[in-house]
């Protein structure tokens, strides 16, 4: 790797892994979050966070989390809003960024 386009092509990878790794991270924050609203047992969370990170695979965006935490929070009797869920999904990308690249 001696050219410049080749180290940018490796940064682009490595940038590239690390916005996967937030992603990931910040899911499975979040499927904890909600675990701890619908009153699941610690394995019962850690099975229901696992959920949350495959979620996010069903579509581009953010939009197949938030629908499956809104359901989910629902149907468990959890009165939520579309932006409490939001919040803390930018909560947690946040905490995810903390616990993966250190504090700014």
């Amino acid at each position: 790797m001696n050219s410049f386009a080749d180290r940018e092509r490796a940064q682009g990878a490595q940038d590239a892994e690390m916005a996967f790794r937030i992603h990931a991270r910040r899911n499975r924050l979040l499927g904890q979050w909600a675990a701890v609203r619908m009153g699941l047992s610690p394995e019962e969370a850690d099975t229901y966070a696992r959920s949350v990170v495959h979620a996010d695979f069903e579509e581009a965006d953010d939009e197949d989390v938030v629908r499956k935490l809104l359901g989910d929070l629902l149907r468990a009797g959890v009165e939520a809003e579309d932006t409490e869920v939001r919040n803390a999904m930018h909560e947690k990308e946040a905490e995810a960024r903390r616990s993966l690249m250190g504090p700014a």
